[in-house]
C-alpha cells in the first residue's frame, strides 16, 4: 500500500536527508533553503508542499488526522507519483503549513517547492511564480455578508461600506479595482478593514456569521461550502467583484520537470469535488465557533463594562480590548453567569482564586474584572515576562497557558523549538504544535478570543472616527 506522509510539523521547513542505512527521515535542526526542479527532488525524495493552515484545505481534526481538500489532493498527487515506484525510490509528499502572507516569499527563498493554497492566478502573482493547469476555472469572487446587515441589491450598494479581509489576497487586488470604478461614479469606495496575516477566508467567514464583521469578499464555492456550517452567511451571487477567476497550484519559475508532473495531474482533479466528506462537517459542526459579540445586546453589555476593563487594564498595563475579549471569550461578559464547577461571573474565576487575589467580593463586576486582570497579568510576568515576545504573543501565550496550563505551554514550546518552528510565536508556530499534541480545546480558546480582540479594536476605532468626524471643523 502506498504511503503518503505527512509529517505534520515535526518534519518540516528544510531539506531532508536519509540516516544511512535506515529508512527514517532525520529531524531538521534548522530551516534550509533548497532549490531546484522536479529531478532535485526526486534525488531528496521529497516534494515540500507550502499550505495555508485553513478549515477547508488542511487541518488536523481532534485526533491529529489531517482533513481538508489540499490533504486529499496532495494525498492523491503522492499516490500517482509513486505508482510502480520500488519502496526505496519512493518521493514523499510533505506539507508545510505556512500563513498566507508568507507562501510566495518562502517559495522563492526556497523553503518549499510547490503552493497548495487555492491560489488565484494574477498578473501580479504571474510575475513572481508559474502557475499549473488550473483546479477551478470561471471562479468569482462573490460578497458574503451576516443576514442583519442591509441586503444589497446592485454592486454599487456596496458604496460606503466596509469589508473585513485579508489584504495578501486576490480579494484585496479586486477591492482595489472596483474602488477605482466607484471614484469613476463619483461614489465613496469601499473600505477596507485588514485581517490579519494568518486569518484565513473561514476565519473572516466566522467572524461575518457571528456579525463581528458585516461583510467580506470570497470565493463563490467556499462561500457556498461554508454557508452550510454558518447559518447566518448571505451570499450574493450576483455581486461578483471579480469573474471568471482560475485557481492553480504554483511553484518558482523555470522548472519544466515538475510541470510535467503537475499538469497532467491538475487537469484530472479539480478542486472542491471531495469536500462533501461526512466525517469532515461532523468535525467542524462540533467546533465552538465564536459568538455574535457585536449584536446591539452585546454592544449594551461592552459598553456597560468598558469603564472597568480600562480602569484595570490601566492599573495591571494589559490591552483591556484582550482582556474584554477573553471575558466574553469566558463567559459573554455576563456577571450572573455560573459554571458547573463553580466559576463565577464575566472572568468565570473559583471563589477560592478570587480570595487568594484580594480584590473584594468577585460576585460583584468589579472585583471581577479586576481579579480576571490582575490573574492574567500575574501569569503573564511569572512565566513569558523575560521571554523574547513581543506584547501580543505574550498575552496569547498567557491565554493558552491559563486554558492548558504553563507546564503544559513550556513544553509545547521546546517541542515547537525542536520541530524548526519559532517558539515564540503563536499563530502558525506553537499553535500547530498544541493542536497535534494536545487537541482543539486550546488552539479554539486562544484563536476565539483574538477574533473578539480584532472585533473590539474595530468597533472602538469607528467609535473614535464618528466621534472625531462630529467634532465642529476649527475656524
Amino acid at each position: 500500500m502506498v504511503r503518503c506522509l505527512y509529517i505534520l510539523i515535526a518534519l518540516l521547513l528544510s531539506a531532508f536527508s536519509y540516516a544511512k542505512p535506515a529508512k527514517t527521515l532525520v529531524l531538521p535542526t534548522a530551516i534550509k533553503s533548497v532549490y531546484g526542479d522536479f529531478d532535485t527532488m526526486q534525488q531528496r525524495r521529497i516534494i515540500r508542499v507550502l499550505i495555508p493552515y485553513s478549515k477547508t484545505f488542511y487541518f488536523l481534526d481532534n485526533q491529529g488526522t489531517p482533513r481538508g481538500l489540499m490533504v486529499e489532493l496532495m494525498q492523491e498527487f503522492d499516490k500517482q507519483l509513486n505508482n510502480g515506484v520500488k519502496p526505496d525510490k519512493k518521493i514523499h509528499v510533505v506539507l508545510i503549513p505556512t500563513s498566507r502572507d508568507k507562501l510566495i516569499p518562502n517559495l522563492l527563498a526556497g523553503k518549499g517547492d510547490v503552493i497548495a493554497a487555492n491560489l488565484t492566478m494574477t498578473p501580479e502573482r504571474q510575475q513572481l511564480v508559474d502557475f499549473s493547469t488550473p483546479l477551478a476555472t470561471g471562479v468569482h469572487e462573490v460578497v458574503v455578508a451576516n443576514k442583519l446587515q442591509p441586503p444589497l441589491t446592485t454592486i454599487n450598494d456596496l458604496a460606503g461600506k466596509s469589508v473585513f479581509i485579508n489584504p495578501s489576497t486576490s480579494y484585496m487586488q479586486s477591492v482595489s479595482t472596483f474602488n477605482k470604478q466607484l471614484k469613476k461614479q463619483g461614489l465613496a469606495p469601499l473600505r477596507v478593514n485588514s485581517a490579519p496575516g494568518n486569518f484565513e477566508p473561514e476565519d473572516i467567514l466566522e467572524m461575518v456569521n457571528a456579525n463581528l464583521a458585516g461583510y467580506t469578499v470570497v470565493d463563490r464555492y467556499l462561500a457556498l461550502l461554508w454557508q452550510k456550517i454558518y447559518p447566518n452567511l448571505v451570499v450574493y451571487d450576483h455581486i461578483a467583484l471579480r469573474e471568471d477567476g482560475n485557481i492553480a497550484l504554483a511553484w518558482r519559475k523555470n522548472s519544466p520537470l515538475l510541470r510535467a508532473k503537475l499538469d497532467p495531474f491538475c487537469a484530472n482533479h479539480k478542486l472542491g469535488s471531495s469536500f462533501g466528506n461526512q466525517q469532515v462537517y461532523k468535525y467542524l459542526r462540533s467546533v465552538k465557533w465564536v459568538k455574535s459579540a457585536t449584536s446591539e445586546k452585546e454592544l449594551t453589555k461592552f459598553a456597560q463594562v468598558t469603564a472597568i476593563f480600562q480602569k484595570y487594564g490601566k492599573q495591571y498595563s494589559v490591552d483591556w480590548l484582550l482582556m474584554v475579549a477573553q471575558g466574553y471569550q469566558e463567559s459573554q461578559l455576563d456577571q450572573t453567569k455560573r459554571s458547573h464547577s463553580g466559576a463565577i461571573g464575566i472572568m468565570q474565576l473559583l471563589p477560592s482564586t478570587g480570595k487568594s487575589l484580594k480584590v473584594g467580593d468577585i460576585t460583584q463586576a468589579d472585583p471581577n474584572i479586576n481579579a480576571g486582570v490582575k490573574y492574567i497579568r500575574f501569569m503573564q510576568e511569572r512565566y513569558f515576562a523575560d521571554q523574547p515576545m513581543d506584547d501580543l504573543n505574550k498575552m496569547l501565550f498567557t491565554f493558552a497557558a491559563y486554558n492548558a496550563g504553563p507546564a503544559k505551554v513550556e513544553k509545547l514550546r521546546k517541542q515547537a523549538k525542536t520541530m524548526g518552528l519559532d517558539p515564540n510565536r503563536w499563530f502558525d508556530n506553537v499553535e500547530r504544535v498544541a493542536q497535534l499534541k494536545i487537541g482543539n480545546e486550546t488552539v479554539q480558546y486562544v484563536s476565539n478570543i483574538f477574533k473578539y480582540y480584532i472585533a473590539y479594536t474595530l468597533i472602538t476605532q469607528e467609535q473614535r472616527e464618528k466621534e472625531q468626524a462630529a467634532k465642529p471643523a476649527p475656524h
